[in-house]
């Protein structure tokens, strides 16, 4: 595969890039008027057919760079039942929906029918739409390998390919998905491929499916946004520290946080941080990739129209997803793959505004924020101190457990895991017997040992209180017989024999 880099125009316009004059109306209507980069890079090479790598960080408007000149080619032609013409394969449920949004907004002033295909959706519902016919086919590998396998969908009519997130693919382990579908396609389509990054097994795959491919590199891979404020801060290893740590950076900024994306690594954890977040009368929802489809479109539609503050989530929503003003990036935990840094923290900072992003570091966590920091090529600042100031002491004084008000959060991580009610107070527990005789002010506490001692023997006591016991007639009874010196007492039916049994059997022949 060769390849040619191209060198981003300045100051050009929508109009400056040959988009047919019903898709520029619809992008006016929609208020831009300047291309960003990678728009502007990629469009031009997109509308004369050729092969694009465009290489770009989250937040930079890679979809409209395949959206608008894919709706230009598309103007002339008319899609056939069964036979997409054009095929966008994303990563996840939520971003395939936006680039729906996408077609859908700069495609007002065309008559395209558009197929999604994702899971958590019925079957016959896509199935109709295919049946239609579809200019536009957006899906997540697994859903259309099942409509292929089902045999309602046929892909040797597709165009373009546009292969969106492939760095996010190869996370998710969609590649040999992506292999096989290719495999599906035309030789002879057009393909576009948008990466934030190029690890290596990103490279191999451009260089099997793409033809002489234009470069379009408008930033550093990896690289992070500079309009958003990076800050580091040290906490001790425990949730529920964790939480109280995450509370307090929430109130300290105040009604600077207009909305905010908070990241865990673990969906178990997105659920119980949400819990935690609500029990202390946060505004906040949740969002993960075991809850149904409806539940989250739902969530991003609440957090999406300001109904939501905080948006607790996996990596499910660090890629792609359009919410232009978020203020705030929370890393609940520092991501085990350093590149789902770039892309949780590309959330805030996006068209030009400012944002930022704070990340929790624990002891445990040094690999994986130093692997975050070589991969940027930065050094992150610390909030108040690194790790090194933070000793067992200032461990439990930096985090006393303590909710609102002063009262205890919770003193056990069973008790923690829930945050269902407010902690009680522990009732005194009754001191042992033999201290009885001892005075009260007196009294020394009683070991721990003893005490349990003490409640073990009353529980053994109570329950021998409890067990059944035998009826007292019964045990009459049965010593009167045990008693009895008659030894004639009849036994069976004595004299009283039934009839029957006294009927003379005759005989039988010898």
């Amino acid at each position: 595969m060769s390849s040619e880099d191209t060198t981003v125009q300045q100051d050009v316009t929508f109009a400056d890039l040959g988009l047919s004059p019903k898709v520029l109306a619809a992008v006016t209507d929609a208020g831009y008027t300047k291309p960003t980069p990678i728009q502007a890079g990629a469009i031009p090479h997109a509308l004369q057919g050729k092969d694009v790598l465009g290489i770009a960080q989250t937040g930079t408007g890679k979809t409209a760079a395949f959206t608008l000149p894919m709706i230009t080619r598309l103007e002339k032609g008319r899609a056939r039942a069964r036979m997409p013409r054009t095929l966008i394969l994303e990563p996840t449920r939520e971003l395939a929906a936006q680039v729906e949004e996408n077609f859908i907004n700069y495609g007002k002033n065309h008559k395209l029918n558009i197929a999604l295909l994702i899971g958590g959706v019925s079957f016959d519902e896509q199935e109709r739409k295919l049946e239609r016919g579809a200019d536009v086919l957006i899906a997540t590998p697994g859903r259309l390998l099942d409509h292929r396998e089902r045999g309602k969908l046929l892909l040797t009519g597709v165009e373009i390919l546009v292969i969106d997130e492939a760095d996010r693919m190869l996370d998710m382990g969609f590649i040999p998905d992506i292999e096989r579908i290719c495999e599906m396609i035309p030789f002879t389509r057009q393909t576009l491929f948008f990466s934030a990054t190029m690890p290596p097994e990103i490279t191999k795959l451009t260089e099997k499916f793409l033809q002489a491919p234009v470069r379009v590199e408008v930033a550093k891979p990896s690289s992070t946004a500079t309009t958003v404020t990076q800050r580091l801060v040290k906490t001790a290893s425990k949730p529920w520290d964790k939480r109280a740590v995450l509370r307090r950076l929430i109130d300290e900024e105040g009604d600077a946080v207009t909305n905010a994306i908070i990241f865990c690594n673990r969906k178990v954890d997105v659920s119980e941080l949400y819990r935690s977040l609500t029990k202390y009368e946060y505004s906040a929802g949740a969002l993960h990739g075991d809850m149904d489809q409806r539940a989250r479109m739902q969530t991003l539609d609440a957090f999406r129209n300001n109904k939501l503050k905080l948006l607790v989530a996996s990596d499910v929503a660090a890629r792609g997803l359009d919410i232009p003003a978020v203020s705030h990036v929370f890393n609940f935990d520092v991501p085990i793959h350093a590149e789902d840094y770039v892309h949780r923290i590309g959330r805030t900072g996006r068209a030009g505004r400012s944002g930022k992003a704070f990340t929790l570091v624990t002891k445990s966590d040094g690999k994986y924020l130093d692997a975050v920091q070589k991969l940027t090529n930065q050094a992150i600042e610390w909030l108040d101190g690194d790790l090194s100031t933070l000793s067992a002491e200032s461990e439990s004084e930096e985090s006393p457990r303590r909710g609102r008000g002063g009262r205890s959060e919770r003193t056990t991580r069973s008790r923690d895991r829930g945050e269902r009610r407010e902690p009680r107070e522990r009732k005194p527990e009754p001191a042992p017997v033999a201290a009885a005789a001892i005075e009260p002010e007196e009294a020394a506490p009683a070991p721990r040992q003893d005490r349990r001692e003490a409640i073990r023997q009353k529980n053994a006591e109570h329950q021998e209180a409890r067990a059944p016991q035998p009826r007292r007639e019964r045990d009459d009874r049965n010593r009167r017989y045990r008693d009895q010196d008659d030894v004639n007492t009849v036994v069976g039916f004595g004299d009283d024999i039934p009839a029957f049994m006294k009927i003379a059997v005759p005989e039988l022949p010898a």
